[in-house]
């Protein structure tokens, strides 16, 4: 059921589209609006106006693969001490979780920003590895300690990426057929509506900004009908509040400046180009993968598989749906997850558990 005060509006935005009278499929990129979508109930309402909505790869502890798991638990097992967003502490790798090390007197830490790692560097004087996670939006935290003078025992172990390579890819690949995306509103804050340009140009998808209240999502969706209709696809800012053409000039300075882009595999894809973000030769000195390249060695030279079963990496490119994995809410719980999906409070499979679409499964 529908739980927004303005009801009448969104009642008139689903009538509207219900009007083009066909069928749309839209994907959008971000674990915030999977929260909206499913807590507030539109997907719902969408389905009964014909229009489906996927989730794409918008969460970076989902995309994150079992070996970049794999290298942080190695990190801590060998004494550093290894600090991290909440999500990571408790997503699978092949040898058990950063929390299980933690578990067993390892120095595993949660912060809650890139300036507490330094804090805990500056107090501990220990070699102290940040794991940097996230797209455009966290990735500018970790720049701004790497650019003020960070203390010699603080290292990042990057695991940013970049989102566009991502949907170029979706798009590429082909498995799921397209009207338009629903483009993330904290990344394009930083990155800008012109950096979806390029989708429009060189495949013809119609594209909105869009917020994160539920009227956004409405708004959003009936934009992109409107232009699938007309055949006029372009990109629309409908986060214009917040999200400007040109995006956050200084943040994507910082990024230019501490980072390189790499080719790195995504959880569920193949290696997309240009789509990592590794620390430039400038900061070497902070590189946790240079400096402790005798750890993670064995751990890049290994071959890691995904859970049997799980299809985290199908929900990711909008293959599947949550409910339509095998292990959704049979063995694969939030308090026993098997994929990084059900663990991260953007994974797809955890929010639609929280949100009562428990599922049985196929």
């Amino acid at each position: 059921m529908f739980r927004y005060r303005d009801k009448a509006l969104a009642e008139r935005i689903i009538r509207e589209i219900k009007d083009f009278d066909r069928h749309f499929t839209f994907m959008h990129v971000c674990g915030t609006h999977q929260d909206t979508l499913v807590r507030h109930g539109l997907d719902s309402l969408f389905k009964e106006a014909n229009v489906e909505i996927r989730q794409g790869p918008g969460c970076p502890v989902c995309v994150t693969t079992q070996k970049e798991i794999e290298e942080a638990m190695a990190l801590a097992k060998a004494g550093k001490t290894v600090v991290s967003y909440g999500d990571m502490m408790r997503v699978p790798g092949n040898t058990g979780t950063l929390n299980d090390i933690k578990s067993k007197g390892g120095d595993v830490r949660i912060v809650y920003s890139a300036e507490d790692a330094v804090a805990i560097a500056r107090k501990t004087g220990k070699d102290t590895v940040f794991l940097g996670v996230g797209f455009e939006t966290t990735a500018p935290g970790t720049a701004a300690i790497l650019l003020d003078n960070p203390p010699e025992n603080l290292s990042v172990l990057s695991f940013h990426r970049f989102t566009p390579p991502a949907l170029k890819a979706i798009i590429d690949m082909g498995e799921v057929k397209l009207d338009g995306l629903i483009e993330p509103g904290h990344v394009s804050t930083i990155v800008g509506v012109k950096a979806w340009e390029f989708l429009t140009k060189d495949y013809g998808i119609s594209q909105v900004v869009a917020g994160f209240e539920p009227i956004d999502l409405l708004m959003a969706t009936y934009m992109l009908a409107r232009q699938v209709v007309r055949g006029e696809p372009k990109i629309e800012n409908e986060y214009s509040r917040l999200v400007k053409y040109e995006g956050n000039i200084r943040a994507q300075s910082a990024l230019r400046e501490v980072f390189r882009t790499v080719d790195v595999s995504w959880r569920g894809f193949p290696t997309l180009p240009d789509s990592g973000m590794e620390l430039k030769k400038e900061f070497d000195g902070h590189n946790a993968r240079l400096l402790f390249e005798d750890v993670l060695e064995p751990v890049w030279k290994t071959e890691f598989r995904d859970p049997p079963g799980c299809r985290c990496g199908d929900v990711l490119r909008g293959v599947i749906d949550s409910t339509e994995c095998p292990l959704f809410g049979k063995a694969c719980i939030p308090s026993n997850p098997i994929g990084p999906c059900m663990v991260s409070t953007e994974g797809s499979c955890n929010i639609m558990y929280r949100y009562g679409r428990k599922g049985v499964g196929p």
